[in-house]
């Protein structure tokens, strides 16, 4: 059985009828006879997505039970068992409950579609992993739920549910979305038209991202060359030249005017060296292609027009944008140009746009190379004028005597302008051609291929002597010029790549992805076996060609070592090219050992931090944890002892210390067990709105009584938290206070609202802290001073502020004004929820792990 296919409707916000359309094509499948099943949908209450639910067969849910309380997750063997043909599943990064089958929804979603099941699911824009930084910019509200983008790029369908934020507001108006209580926090807070106005475009460039990939992969898998306009994509071609920053403006605002506009900016080096960028000039170009939101691509090509034409097309571009050129005048006698040619040989599907600047016609002012390698003109006129030049010549010279002498240096004249044209073979065939009819028109006996006298033979020789020896020196200066061009050429792209790897850019996908491009090949490849009899695997990819499996598979292979190899698809480079590939073949593999140094790195550095945590709780065991059991057996010892007659008094006295020991153990060893989950990332809050008076009280179970001052108003406004974590982390914070507030003094607990924030303090008069000791004090295991060890293991502190964050509150020490600490605890007041904004709340919910 293959693989099912994933289908997503992908929203901006809640509310824009994401289930609803999930609903309706599931009944469109069932009328058609497709055996459908809801294996989990939310309806929220409401009551039009409820209606939908009629009709449709629900898998029942699995029921869970977590801390006293009742829940209910999609059962993943239900659904395995039914093995319907299309499974309905609602919120695809919905966090499962702790003893769930999997963590994520979008886990059991993978195993559905690995039993050949077809999958329709739900998601919101705000809950791509790669987003939340963005969203929360926009919303200021931080997503906690998240599904990896891959995995919603990798659904054979993305359907986006649109609806303008105008639209939206009134559906909630009319209580379609929220309750009512809720609608009027909604419309001001998350809803408001800005930030569904932004989350909408947000959901739309996504979606048009993954269109293009799509269109992409298509145009290569079809072999479509013919450029497709779907979306402006303008290419700006840039020389290096002062004039690049005004064509990438000038591209910008072409792309600001389309929708979707995308600059891509090119610079093009030719390993013939007829131009030179000022690297300086392309850094700032550069940057501000960048800034600008555009890409800076830099490829090799020995024709620069078709070089530019091959790469717009490539990428799709609708747009050329070049620079009015830079020659004076007379320079066009070597040629109509760059813009000229691009221009000409764009066609239909390019429009191409001719820029002026300031440096029109003022002359190059990069460095031009002279005496570049010959070009095929150069060698075609090269040919004409060392072939035909003799017989013009001698044409005209048949009618006019101007003797041998002058007749030898007219045709001497010819080899070297062949020479200077057209190189060494050229003046070679000059040289036969003049000689040949020097000797039949001009050296007696005239008409005869024969010599008479012997100084015209040595007139002749010399004469074939000069022409070999004018054209082998300037085809020697042709290639001394191109090898010199070629090594700048290679200096450029090397220098180019010792910058990249300066500014950080060493992601071995986007460094294979600038050898594909530099070198114009399909597809790249690093591959890598362990030894010579192992398969080849493949450790990094770009390009849309066939993926190469082995390096002899490759149109170009370059060893990297005795075991990787760097492996390219798409046509046969010339030698001369593998020295500047094999740099990049050993960059690349510096960057997959540096990758694979960081995650070691990574992993010993959490192996040393659980060996450290290990170390300090066999620590705490040896004798934290043994000094209360020491107790313990010790006055039941004595309670079981028949030879002394304790009396009420000294019973409940040993009692009372079994109770305060098995007390003290329960606190230690459930310390221990929250930093352990703090440690392990294993802590998921389940955030609800509650007021701090049903909380902080319950916190004060653990302290003696009238230790502990109140001050909570009642006009304070709720708290988003976990009620949970709160109270195990105002418990902590008030025993600790509680611990060195000297007899006699109770702590403080007060709260206030702060802006959008609601503090706790908890203040205490006992000796303080130092302001160097007051983040270290946060840390696990630390006891400030001189506290015995049995008074706990150091760990009160952490957790608080651990909790604390992972409700995405702070922890931080004051001093209390007039000696003592001040613990401050931030919290976020009432609003839209984090994970999925005010979404109807399961009131039981507690903390789970």
């Amino acid at each position: 059985m293959g693989r099912g296919k994933l289908r997503i409707y992908l929203g901006a916000a809640p509310g824009v009828g994401k289930t609803y359309a999930m609903l309706s094509e599931a009944h469109r499948r069932v009328e058609r006879g497709t055996d459908c099943a809801v294996a989990f949908v939310e309806h929220h209450g409401r009551p039009r997505t409820e209606v939908m639910l009629h009709g449709l067969e629900e898998i029942p849910r699995r029921e869970l039970e977590y801390r006293g309380s009742a829940f209910t997750e999609m059962d993943v063997d239900a659904v395995l068992r039914r093995a319907p043909a299309v499974a309905l599943v609602d919120e695809l990064a919905h966090t499962n409950i702790p003893g769930s089958r999997n963590a994520k929804r979008w886990q059991d979603v993978e195993e559905l579609l690995a039993a050949g099941i077809d999958v329709i699911s739900t998601v919101n824009i705000q809950h791509l992993e790669s987003l939340g930084d963005v969203v929360e910019s926009i919303t200021g509200v931080r997503q906690r739920e998240t599904v990896p983008d891959e995995v919603v790029r990798r659904a054979d369908q993305i359907e986006l549910v649109d609806m303008s934020p105008q639209a939206l507001r009134r559906r909630m108006a009319h209580g379609n979305v929220y309750q009512p209580d809720k609608l009027d926090a909604a419309l001001s807070n998350y809803f408001r038209p800005g930030n569904l106005t932004a989350l909408r475009e947000l959901a739309l460039l996504w979606v048009a991202d993954r269109v293009d990939e799509y269109l992409t992969e298509y145009r290569s898998e079809h072999q479509v060359s013919r450029i497709w306009g779907s979306r402006e994509r303008i290419v700006v071609g840039l020389t290096g030249g002062p004039e690049g920053r005004t064509l990438i403006r000038r591209a910008a605002r072409l792309a600001e005017k389309g929708a979707g506009g995308e600059v891509l900016a090119v610079y093009i080096a030719r390993s013939d060296g007829l131009t030179s960028a000022s690297p300086e000039e392309l850094v700032v170009q550069r940057t501000l292609v960048e800034d600008l939101g555009g890409t800076f691509h830099h490829v090799v090509g020995d024709d620069i027009p078709a070089a530019l034409l091959d790469f717009a097309r490539g990428v799709n571009a609708t747009q050329i944008v070049l620079g009015s050129s830079r020659r004076k005048t007379w320079q066009y006698v070597f040629g109509p140009g760059v813009g000229t040619t691009v221009a000409r040989d764009s066609g239909p599907d390019l429009d191409v746009h001719i820029v002026t600047h300031e440096e029109v016609a003022k002359g190059r002012g990069l460095p031009v190379s002279r005496g570049a390698r010959l070009g095929r003109a150069r060698i075609i006129w090269g040919w004409l004028v060392g072939v035909a030049g003799p017989v013009i010549v001698a044409l005209l010279l048949n009618t006019v005597n101007l003797g041998l002498a002058n007749d030898m240096l007219l045709f001497l004249t010819l080899v070297v302008a062949a020479a200077l044209l057209g190189g060494l073979f050229p003046a070679l065939a000059s040289a036969a051609v003049g000689s040949l009819l020097l000797n039949y028109f001009y050296t007696p006996p005239l008409h005869h291929w024969t010599i008479a006298d012997p100084k015209n033979i040595v007139a002749i020789v010399i004469f074939v002597g000069v022409g070999v020896s004018v054209a082998s020196v300037v085809d020697l200066a042709a290639r001394r010029t191109h090898q010199a061009a070629r090594l700048r050429a290679e200096s450029e792209i090397l220098s180019f790549l010792a910058g990249n790897v300066l500014r950080g850019e060493t992601g071995l996908e986007d460094l294979l992805e600038r050898v594909r491009e530099t070198f114009g090949m399909e597809s790249a490849a690093l591959l890598e076996r362990e030894s010579d009899v192992d398969p080849w695997t493949c450790a990094g990819r770009a390009g849309l060609g066939p993926a190469v499996l082995r390096p002899e598979d490759a149109d170009v292979d370059v060893p990297v070592g005795d075991h990787m190899a760097l492996a390219l698809s798409g046509r046969v480079l010339p030698a001369e090219d593998r020295r500047v590939l094999a740099a990049f073949a050993a960059q690349a593999a510096d960057v997959l050992d540096r990758r694979r140094l960081r995650a070691e790195a990574d992993r010993a550095r959490t192996l040393a931090e659980g060996n450290r945590i290990r170390t300090a709780l066999l620590a705490a065991v040896s004798h934290d944890l043994r000094t209360p059991l020491a107790g313990i057996k010790a006055a039941v010892t004595s309670l079981r002892s028949d030879d002394v007659a304790w009396s009420e008094e000294d019973r409940a006295e040993l009692l009372e210390g079994i109770e305060d020991g098995a007390d003290r153990l329960d606190h230690l060893v459930g310390n221990l067990l929250d930093m352990s989950r703090l440690q392990t990332g294993t802590v998921t809050p389940l955030i609800r709105e509650i007021d701090l008076d049903e909380v902080v009280p319950m916190a004060l179970g653990g302290v003696p009584e009238d230790s502990v001052e109140l001050d909570i108003p009642e006009t304070l406004s709720m708290v988003a938290v976990d009620p949970g974590l709160l109270e195990r982390s105002v418990a902590n914070l008030v025993e600790n206070a509680v611990k060195y507030s000297p007899d006699g003094t109770a702590v403080l607990v007060s709260a206030s609202a702060i802006a959008d924030r609601v503090e706790v303090r908890v203040v205490d008069r006992g000796p303080g802290v130092p302001d160097e000791a007051k983040e270290r004090i946060f840390e696990p295991f630390q006891r400030y001073g001189d506290a015995p060890r049995g008074a706990g293991v150091g760990l009160g502190l952490a957790v608080a502020r651990g909790f604390a964050e992972a409700m995405s509150g702070t922890l931080t020490a004051e001093d209390t004004p007039g000696g003592g600490l001040t613990m401050v605890l931030t919290l976020r007041a009432a609003g839209p929820l984090p994970e999925e904004p005010l979404q109807p709340v399961r009131p039981e919910r507690q903390a789970t792990w």
